[in-house]
């Protein structure tokens, strides 16, 4: 995690950002609508925390989060690899969506690794 460069540092804690705005507003829509909320409500609270866990990181701003938060955070952002990378795969390389993938991958990427060093320093 100390490897990470100022403009990767910036750049996965805008896309955790615009996650979580998607996010809200998704959960806002479907509230309004009457729909099964269950799947949005475990990924914003899991985006809260993969952003909370980089910001303790780098920024060390504390958090409130118990090591089941991290653990249930964990499993959820690591499944959201499989449908992000099939639709990265349909992408053409360069494109708009393309780069925003790749950021949000390599958030993603980083969030569970910064999950994974503090529950090993908290469990030690």
């Amino acid at each position: 995690m100390e490897n990470v460069s100022n403009v990767d540092k910036l750049e996965s804690i805008k896309s955790f950002q615009s996650t979580i705005r998607k996010l809200e507003k998704t959960l806002a829509t479907m509230t309004q609508k009457g729909a099964n909320t269950t799947l949005v409500k475990k990924r914003l609270k899991a985006s809260y925390i993969g952003l909370a866990m980089l910001e303790n990181v780098w920024n060390q701003r504390p958090h409130h989060y118990t090591l089941e938060d991290l653990a249930e955070a964990r499993n959820v952002l690591t499944g959201l690899f499989p449908s992000i990378e099939s639709s990265y795969a349909k992408l053409k390389a360069g494109s708009p969506q393309r780069t925003l993938l790749e950021r949000r991958i390599k958030a993603l990427e980083l969030a569970v690794q910064a999950i994974d060093n503090l529950s090993n320093g908290i469990a030690k």
